[in-house]
């Protein structure tokens, strides 16, 4: 939608002032990068680093590194080891480069930080949905900080992967984008959210042999990082560190605190949250993601209908399968938050799993400017609120669902990149 506006644009505004305007999101994202590096750094040396979750993963990797490969004998003090083998990897390197110490590893996250939003601002630029200020948007979070220099939760660390994972495959280099995918659900689990999105878009940009060797490849990646485990107690290893029904603490719930605990906890909330969050996966897919192909079923039955032999149903990618870059961001962005929305207990550090979807999600929305600036703020001042109250639960919950609205009511994006659209850009370069 933003990309194709930006492609009828071309024809009537000059490629002098054309090249300009293309560079400034580039200027900006640069000016933006310093900025927040400077920000990072004041925040390391004079806010008051806050122990969480830090002891418990030195010591989770302390035993892992004295040769134990029982999961479920690997503890810290804030429980039992939960996540699979990549984040005791992840963790080691880090307490081999720090020596276990807090400092140097808040400028090790500090670092990671920048990474992070380098590539969400790649993602943003190349996708070209949100006019260049907006951008600012994604460096005014105080959670978000917080998380990464003032927590070093292994968010962090997942969500670096998934951004370098999105912005592999949206150059299409979906083979590499898939180990990675892969290595980020290996240092926790709630990558898999983006799982679905990104399974409906291999179809979309591959053959069914295609989809099958990268769904291999990124297996492969777990059982290589698992083989310790798997090799010495496989039982144990798969059902703590890719447990799905672990239920949190109705107290650190920043979503559903106004729930009643007794609610909260229930298998009944639980499979009703499950039911809608497939529901709204498979009418989004239905109706937004595969509409210029008719729909999902009639896209799979496409699939079916145009091969002549089992060879070539496997082999054959679809007839259009370049994916746009705003396509594929809109979508992995999408399913991801109606996870979000659908999630029984969100701790603090799981803003982090999409507050930099949060721009771009608002701005593929209709809603006007002002109306998205509210709603960011009011999604930031929900997150900061602790503990959690059962008003501001209930405000986060209610903003999560307009979000959600908005983005079902807007139009959908044409996925594909055509022709001209190709044409037009290969021009616009030239002149730059």
């Amino acid at each position: 939608m933003a990309r194709t506006r930006l492609v009828k644009e071309s024809s009537t505004t000059t490629p002098g002032k054309k090249a300009v305007d293309r560079r400034r999101p580039l200027h900006f994202a640069a000016f933006l990068l310093l900025a927040d590096a400077a920000l990072v750094a004041l925040i390391i040396a004079f806010v008051p680093y806050t122990k969480i979750d830090w002891d418990a993963y030195m010591s989770q990797v302390d035993a892992f590194r004295e040769g134990e490969r029982d999961y479920t004998k690997i503890e810290g003090d804030t429980g039992p080891l939960v996540y699979p083998a990549g984040f005791l990897y992840v963790y080691s390197a880090i307490k081999f480069l720090t020596a276990g110490q807090v400092f140097p590893a808040q400028i090790l996250f500090g670092v990671l930080y920048i990474v992070n939003l380098s590539l969400v601002l790649l993602l943003y630029i190349k996708s070209e949905v949100l006019p260049w200020w907006a951008l600012g948007l994604l460096c005014l979070s105080k959670r978000v900080h917080s998380i990464f220099v003032l927590r070093l939760f292994n968010d962090c660390v997942a969500m670096t992967l998934l951004h370098a994972a999105m912005v592999l495959i949206v150059y299409h280099k979906w083979y590499l984008g898939l180990i990675i995918f892969s290595g980020a659900v290996s240092v926790k689990m709630n990558v898999l959210l983006f799982a679905p999105s990104l399974f409906l878009l291999m179809l979309k940009a591959m053959s069914i042999k295609g989809v099958f060797v990268a769904l291999l490849g990124a297996a492969g990646v777990q059982v290589l990082l698992g083989i310790p485990f798997l090799l010495s107690h496989p039982v144990e290893y798969i059902s703590r560190a890719f447990n799905l029904g672990r239920v949190f603490i109705h107290f650190w719930s920043v979503n559903f605190k106004f729930v009643p605990e007794k609610l909260f906890v229930s298998k009944e909330l639980a499979v009703t949250l499950l039911v809608f969050h497939l529901t709204a996966l498979m009418v989004f897919a239905h109706y937004k993601w595969f509409k210029h192909e008719g729909g999902l079923l009639r896209f799979v039955h496409s699939r079916f209908k145009d091969a002549t032999s089992v060879q070539q149903f496997i082999s054959c990618k679809p007839i259009q399968s370049n994916l746009s870059k705003e396509h594929i961001v809109t979508v992995m962005f999408v399913g991801n938050f109606i996870g979000i929305v659908c999630a029984r207990s969100l701790h603090y550090q799981f803003y982090s799993w999409y507050f930099y979807s949060v721009p771009f999600l608002l701005w593929r929305t209709q809603f006007p400017t002002v109306v998205r600036i509210i709603l960011f703020v009011g999604v930031e001042l929900c997150w900061n609120v602790y503990p959690s109250t059962a008003y501001s639960s209930m405000l986060l919950l209610f903003l999560h669902i307009f979000i959600l609205f908005g983005l079902w009511s807007s139009p959908a994006e044409y996925p594909y990149v055509d022709k001209n659209d190709k044409t037009n850009s290969n021009k616009l370069g030239k002149t730059m």
